[in-house]
């Protein structure tokens, strides 16, 4: 395992993260901070609790889960797509540097970064609403798994996108909606029983169900299931890449 090389690729995209920290950290502390002041501090005020739950604290993993997503994915699509694009990608191809390195660097760089993401708006979340974590040591499981499985999409999205307008489309256009409609300021029990059937046909439902059962040991779904649905995701995302490296898709075009 060439370390140096996983070292390198790592210290240059966090590198790139703190150029750019207000687009990379602030804004997205920032806006989410937002929510909490609106849901959370003002119209959470008037609304009843869910499951026992004050509902601006309700949505504090969902919140984090929203941003959690949308950033491992950008973060690790924009850190692939920049070499394609300005070519510098074969120089990497042609390096002494395996596949597994490549991967590790990029996506340890993008995971680490929506991590720390995640840990600042879970402290920003502690200057609007009151909350507490039942199972921390899941909590930050939770939280790893799904910022390496989903960088790791990403990854795959920076590899198939041939222009910028592409690397927005999927983050924007399908897991923004898909997170709103999870679950992520409601929980699925208050939907009608055939939305409810619907609703677990999405798959963040399991993600944002599995990490407010870490904050709070309430969740819509079984917590085996939200584990097992992560892994899948990863192992599923873990095939594409190892089959995008063996045939050169998108790599060698």
């Amino acid at each position: 395992m060439n370390w140096h090389a996983i070292r390198a690729i790592y210290r240059f995209e966090m590198a790139r993260t703190f150029r750019t920290l207000t687009q990379s950290i602030a804004s997205p502390v920032i806006s989410t901070s937002l929510y909490f002041v609106v849901f959370g501090a003002a119209i959470g005020s008037r609304m009843g609790d869910i499951d026992g739950i004050s509902y601006g604290a309700f949505i504090i993993p969902g919140l984090i889960m929203l941003s959690l997503l949308n950033e491992s994915i950008s973060n690790s699509a924009f850190g692939i797509y920049m070499p394609k694009w300005s070519g510098t990608i074969y120089e990497l191809l042609s390096a002494p540097v395996s596949s597994i390195e490549v991967v590790m660097g990029y996506v340890g760089a993008a995971a680490s970064k929506s991590v720390l993401l995640g840990l600042l708006i879970l402290a920003t979340a502690r200057l609007f609403v009151p909350y507490s974590i039942a199972h921390p040591f899941w909590m930050l499981c939770f939280l790893l798994l799904t910022a390496i499985t989903f960088s790791l999409f990403g990854f795959i999205i920076g590899l198939w996108a041939d222009n910028f307008q592409k690397l927005q489309i999927v983050p924007l256009m399908v897991v923004t909606p898909l997170t709103f409609l999870g679950g992520a300021f409601y929980s699925i029990n208050m939907l009608p029983p055939l939305w409810q059937k619907i609703a677990l046909f999405n798959p963040v439902v399991y993600l944002i169900s599995g990490f407010r059962w870490s904050f709070y040991g309430v969740a819509d779904v079984n917590v085996g299931i939200s584990v097992a649905a992560i892994l899948g995701f990863l192992a599923l995302c873990l095939t594409a890449v190892w089959w995008i490296f063996r045939t050169g898709w998108k790599l060698k075009a």
